[in-house]
């Protein structure tokens, strides 16, 4: 089997079919051997994390645009070369011989002639913004926001690696740090260079759970009653059943209420109930029924390009207009859930002022009853003028925002 097959599949779903990318490799790759699979996340994690640089490459060296699957073996052959400092012959006849089992050997000749006359030192970053978007390979338009709020910082921020894996203890903790991880300042999250998932994750004596998610729960106030909205796929309402007396864990498709119900018994969380609905629809039974209300809502998701090197593939400035409406609409009718003293929380994973900051200033100029509340966190973080920014050169590797509400008693 040529070794860049697997990975060429996963990358041609998620270029060619916008599929994400954890899906298209847990699809792909359910029945690989463990060595093989490893080699192959590798890859699809590495060439996405530089698809602009890998572009840019081609771009520099092809007289003219190759096809798409044409263009995905090169960015792996480019990836093994470039990064991984395999040899170039043979990363150009694994491409090569690549090309020709899916049905691309009419490419084989050009493939073979650009990888061996490839010189690195010829590509050309552009100057400015336009480098450092192809560099990080965080979109141009993130890149001059974050700049007009972060100045110079922006390049320590887009520049950020994440740590490792983020594991989050219940149980026997000690049995597990006796490998390489780094303490945070949540005593049960630590991060670990490499965790493979064994029997302790079945029975619940630890989970996956990135920083941003257990720092924003830790924001969250204990409560007799809590709605979480957009719940999938039941982390935060999980780890917030420790301290809230019942959890109502609301998710508008039916799958991804399957999966808070599972991720709920596995780790023990009795008074997680999983409801389906719509956070944007208003339900009369809820109204000023809960102590307080989490609202992580979708959006960008750039804080995570770190973890989801895909993201920026499909990301717009034209799209962020939408996400407010929706964001905006979530706040609103979840305003409506909270008793009077209570709490509404904001959350995303998001960097940009515009998704954080500027859409919940948008609900209190209409919510007259909410007001801002100091919140803290002993993760590094920002004060923004409602909340807490958390970013990803300080808070390893994450990117998130939080703010608390308090509505008037």
């Amino acid at each position: 089997m040529n070794p860049f097959y697997d990975a060429y599949n996963v990358l041609m779903r998620v270029y060619r079919g916008g599929a994400h990318l954890k899906i298209a490799l847990a699809e792909e790759l359910g029945g690989t051997e463990k060595e093989g699979r490893a080699g192959t996340v590798k890859t699809v994690y590495g060439v996405l994390e530089h698809d602009a640089y890998l572009s840019l490459c081609i771009a520099s060296f092809a007289e003219k645009p190759p096809k798409p699957a044409v263009k995905a073996a090169l960015k792996i052959a480019l990836y093994h070369f470039l990064f991984l400092e395999k040899p170039r012959y043979m990363v150009t006849d694994t491409a090569v011989d690549l090309l020709k089992r899916v049905g691309k050997g009419g490419a084989a000749g050009f493939a073979n002639a650009f990888l061996r006359r490839f010189d690195a030192s010829a590509v050309q970053l552009p100057e400015g913004d336009e480098g450092l978007s192809v560099e990080s390979n965080y979109p141009l338009f993130a890149v001059k926001a974050l700049r007009e709020t972060y100045g110079e910082r922006v390049k320590d921020i887009v520049l950020a690696k994440s740590c490792g894996v983020s594991v989050r203890f219940v149980c026997k903790m000690e049995n597990y740090l006796g490998r390489e991880h780094t303490d945070t300042p949540f005593d049960t999250l630590k991060i670990f260079k490499n965790f493979v998932r064994g029997e302790g994750y079945d029975r619940g004596d630890y989970t996956f759970q990135s920083v941003g998610s257990v720092a924003v729960c830790d924001a969250v106030e204990p409560c007799a009653r809590l709605l979480d909205a957009c719940a999938a796929p039941g982390g935060k309402s999980v780890l917030l059943a420790e301290k809230c007396g019942e959890v109502v864990a609301e998710e508008l498709h039916p799958h991804r209420v399957s999966l808070i119900e599972s991720y709920a018994r596995r780790m023990g969380a009795k008074n997680v109930i999983a409801v389906q609905g719509d956070g944007t629809f208003f339900d009369p039974m809820w109204a000023k029924s809960f102590d307080g209300v989490l609202c992580d809502v979708p959006c960008s998701g750039l804080g995570t390009l770190a973890e989801n090197p895909d993201i920026s593939l499909f990301k717009r400035e034209e799209d962020l207009p939408g996400l407010r409406e929706v964001q905006l609409a979530i706040l609103k009718n979840c305003a409506r859930y909270v008793r009077d003293g209570g709490c509404l929380y904001y959350s995303t994973c998001s960097l940009l002022p515009f998704e954080n900051d500027g859409t919940v200033g948008a609900f209190l100029k209409n919510a007259e009853d909410f007001s801002a509340e100091e919140v803290s966190s002993p993760l590094a973080h920002e004060n923004t003028q409602f909340g807490l920014q958390f970013l990803p050169d300080r808070a390893y590797g994450a990117g998130f925002y939080v703010v608390k509400l308090r509505k008037k008693a």
